[in-house]
């Protein structure tokens, strides 16, 4: 029998159908499981039927609206008159024209000459109809709504005039100055990139960032490991460091080495000199020996056993554990759970763009819903785990401009090589899920958010985040789509504990991979004590002051004043008490593919 064939009984039986599969009879039918996965694998796991339902439910209550259908009609006719308006008009531009930030699709002052004004204008009121059409219909649901909106704006994207070489004025100018030179090598560019993805390759310019090379070489070595993390302990660079030592728990569908990236902006290598003594889990890549493992596990090896291993090397000191992303979100219900049974092992609690409550999770919530789980749930019984070319296809949609768009037009029209850096080398190093923690966190956090609501099962019995009064610093991003700072905001109210709340420039990832030195950076930060009064988020961002720069020196300072007096660095590792140095830093997990 293959390892395949003895995986999926395990993974039925591991299971809870109670919270994980919505219908429980679905495992009993393995001819259902394939129609759902061979679906899932011709619509890039997008489910047919939950676009289905979103539309009948905007198009129905549409035609019960004859209001907005009527407000609709009129908006047509002045947007009509506008763009013909716009486009006709010689006149210079007035002092309120050059006040509005032009659309950065449209940004090049080809833009406002000729035709390509009329393309332009026209382009973007057809989208503000849109958007207009398809929100503030009267019983259409939330979810319907945003599902609606947001596949409305991705197919006219394919039709916005700034991605076809005889609309695009810029793209034209480019043609004429290099004789179509641009698009000889714009073709060579589509060539080499579908080369590359048919063979599995990963994009041009990755392999100048190599992974313990030029990216991840903060000296470090790996102190423990399991079938799930291997535990780095970096060396220290300063003579005496604080006794409390820090742990850094990256999200397990990413590297860590996010955050220990070149030199000049590695946060890890800024803490160890900042004479912090810094440990980081390295997740391991699963496959299909590691379909089984839940949410149960990752807690487990991912933060109890690494706790355990921490204690043995640098005894009798609590530690201050930060997590980033889902190894916030991750870390705050091991928290709640040291709490509920009498723990007292964390000194504080960082979290990095991690989202305690769900019921606001952003446009990513636009791909979870029961439909959609199905048909992720039957792909990953076939595999044992998700792919990351499946999570890229999600992101890539969420940030369509940057990440397709944008990459399209610079790449195959202008023919111009976007640089490659080590951020997206890094973001280009996927990893895979494993099927049963992947179902469980999606149903549990996103679909039913049960962390905010106090039904999140950890070891059977269920977690309140009300139970934690560890001080907490949390840090936001202001432009996150993965993680929108308002969502991530919503801890005020699910504990009484001391929170310093930090709202920095950026997005997901290089909100956080924010160096001191770095340019045109700020962020705000406000403090509000154990057990004060909730403010509101947009109170908050009246009231919190701005400074420039990076936050990476208020964090070390807040550490700091929760930290004891200096002392002489620990030992790498502890192998009179088990933990022996493995290897060196990054150690092996990381680079599995």
């Amino acid at each position: 029998m293959s390892s395949q064939t003895e995986f999926l009984p395990a993974l039925a039986r591991s299971i809870d159908p109670a919270t994980v599969t919505p219908n429980p009879a679905i495992r009993k039918k393995p001819l259902d499981v394939k129609v759902l996965a061979a679906l899932a694998q011709m619509t890039g796991s997008i489910s047919p039927m939950s676009l289905a339902l979103a539309v009948f439910d905007w198009a129905g209550h549409l035609a019960l609206a004859p209001g907005k259908r009527m407000d609709l009609l009129s908006q047509a006719y002045a947007l009509n008159q506008e763009v013909w308006r716009t486009a006709s008009s010689r006149s210079e531009a007035t002092e309120e024209d050059e006040e509005e930030k032009p659309d950065r699709r449209f940004a090049d002052p080809a833009w406002q000459s000729g035709p390509f004004k009329l393309f332009c204008q026209a382009f973007l009121a057809t989208e503000a109809w849109w958007q207009s059409a398809t929100t503030g219909i009267p019983g259409v649901s939330r979810h319907h709504e945003h599902l609606t909106s947001f596949m409305a704006r991705q197919l006219l994207d394919i039709f916005s005039p700034g991605n076809y070489l005889f609309s695009n004025p810029v793209v034209l100018r480019r043609t004429m100055e290099t004789g179509g030179g641009n698009l000889a090598q714009g073709w060579r560019n589509f060539m080499e990139d579908m080369e590359r993805r048919i063979n599995g390759r990963p994009p041009v310019g990755t392999e100048n960032f190599q992974v313990g090379k030029n990216v991840a070489v903060t000296p470090g070595k790996v102190v423990f490991r399991n079938r799930l993390v291997e535990l780095i302990q970096y060396v220290p660079t300063t003579d005496k460091v604080y006794p409390e030592p820090v742990l850094i728990v990256p999200a397990w569908i990413m590297k860590y080495y996010i955050l220990d990236l070149s030199p000049h902006n590695s946060l890890i290598k800024y803490m160890v000199d900042q004479g912090y003594t810094v440990f980081c889990l390295s997740w391991k890549n699963p496959g299909e020996e590691e379909a089984n493992l839940g949410m149960d596990d990752y807690l487990s090896m991912g933060i109890d056993e690494v706790l355990d291993a921490i204690a043995a090397i640098v005894p009798d000191q609590k530690v201050h554990a930060a997590g980033y992303c889902l190894g916030g979100t991750l870390l705050s219900i091991a928290n709640a759970a040291m709490h509920r049974d009498g723990q007292d092992r964390l000194a504080s609690m960082t979290l990095f763009t991690a989202q305690t409550d769900f019921t606001e999770p952003g446009e990513l919530a636009l791909f979870i819903d029961d439909s959609e789980l199905a048909m992720l749930e039957a792909q990953m019984r076939d595999t044992g785990y998700l792919t990351a070319g499946q999570m890229a296809g999600a992101f890539q949609l969420l940030n369509s401009y940057d990440l397709l768009w944008s990459k399209m037009i610079n790449e195959y029209l202008l023919g111009e090589r976007s640089s490659m850096n080590d951020l997206m080398a890094w973001n280009a190093d996927a990893t895979r899920m494993p099927a049963l923690m992947h179902a469980q966190y999606l149903r549990r956090l996103f679909l039913n958010d049960d962390l905010s609501e106090g039904r999140y099962p950890v070891r059977g019995k269920p977690v309140a985040l009300t139970d934690i009064r560890t001080p907490i610093y949390c840090v936001a991003t202001l432009t996150d789509h993965v993680a929108p700072w308002r969502s991530v905001y919503k801890i005020h109210y699910l504990t009484p504990a001391e929170i310093t709340f930090v709202l920095t420039k950026g997005g997901h990832n290089a909100g956080i991979v924010s160096e001191p030195g770095r340019r045109n950076r700020y962020y705000q930060i406000l403090e509000r004590p154990a057990g004060g009064v909730y403010v509101s988020p947009d109170d908050w961002q009246q009231q919190a002051p701005r400074h420039e720069g990076s936050w990476w020196p208020a964090w070390s300072a807040w550490l700091q004043a929760r930290s004891g007096t200096l002392v002489k660095p620990p030992a790498l590792g502890a192998p009179q008490k088990g933990y022996p140095v493995l290897m060196d830093a990054p150690g092996s997990y990381v680079l599995e593919k």
